[in-house]
């Protein structure tokens, strides 16, 4: 029974299965939302929640049993164990509000999809990097709220009248959203020289820092995509070794059972003529 299970969960057409179910499942909760209260097809689309929940269920039992203690060392594994386990908490009273956390179920197309896999590896792989430069970024944003709050908060208090008020407003500049026409131009009808502090602060934030993040995240996908080929490669490689070492050993024995017919072979052609001499004697 162990084995039936192991090689259901491991096969292709069952993890495709599961993809399926996920894709559905998602697209029936967001079909479920927009359903007036006590429709006939609200009742139908929570029968077939229920049953997307119990195969669900089944398929975490069943990996369960075949991977046992060794399940929860795989990280996705644990994330399909938490999904599915929320799903099954009661929506009753305080807990009601679980019941919108449903649809972090579609979630779990990342945990059977491999590419995407990667994709997610790779960015939680960049969080250093991106720490770094977020930090680097919060320091710019730091001095440059200070430096506008002391130059434009006298005259402009709604934008610029605290150190939040100008973290915000310089968030929306950097941002480049209405930056021109509604912050900048404003301001330089009083203070003319204002693109002297604006101008290079985008420079650096929206183009150097913020690309600097890109460049991080890409290098960490790439590390990941290479770590994840050559993983893939040397997998291919020892499957290969392992072909010709079978191959060699059945070689091996075939070449040492056509010696032992060739070694039956001449012990019975030397009987031959002993047996010929004793069947007719002079």
């Amino acid at each position: 029974m162990l084995k039936l299970l192991t090689k259901v969960t491991q096969s292709q057409p069952f993890e495709r299965l599961v993809i399926l179910a996920v894709f559905l499942n998602s697209i029936l909760l967001g079909f479920e939302v927009s359903l007036p209260p006590f429709s006939e097809w609200l009742y139908i689309c929570r029968v077939l929640d229920r049953c997307f929940l119990v195969f669900f269920a089944l398929e975490i039992m069943a990996k369960l049993a075949v991977y046992k203690h060794n399940y929860f060392k795989e990280p996705w594994r644990v994330f399909d164990f938490l999904v599915v386990m929320m799903a099954l908490i009661p929506n009753i009273g305080p807990l009601s509000i679980l019941r919108a956390l449903r649809i972090l179920r579609a979630l779990r197309v990342i945990s059977v999809i491999p590419r995407l896999r990667h994709v997610v590896s790779g960015l939680l792989a960049s969080l250093p990097g991106l720490g770094a430069v977020g930090g680097i970024l919060f320091l710019i944003f730091y001095i440059s709220a200070v430096m506008a709050t002391a130059l434009f908060g006298k005259t402009h208090v709604e934008w610029f009248g605290t150190i939040f008020k100008s973290s915000y407003t310089l968030f929306q500049v950097m941002t480049l959203e209405s930056w021109s026409m509604g912050i900048v131009r404003p301001i330089m009808e009083q203070y003319q020289w204002a693109t002297l502090f604006f101008v290079p602060f985008i420079v650096v934030t929206t183009f150097i820092v913020l690309n600097l993040m890109i460049a991080v995240i890409v290098n960490s996908m790439q590390v990941e995509t290479s770590e994840a080929a050559e993983e893939h490669a040397q997998k291919g490689q020892d499957e290969r070794a392992i072909l010709l070492a079978e191959m060699r050993n059945m070689q091996a024995q075939l070449k040492s059972l056509e010696r032992a017919i060739n070694q039956k072979d001449n012990s019975l052609l030397t009987q031959l003529p002993k047996s010929s001499e004793s069947a007719h004697p002079q």
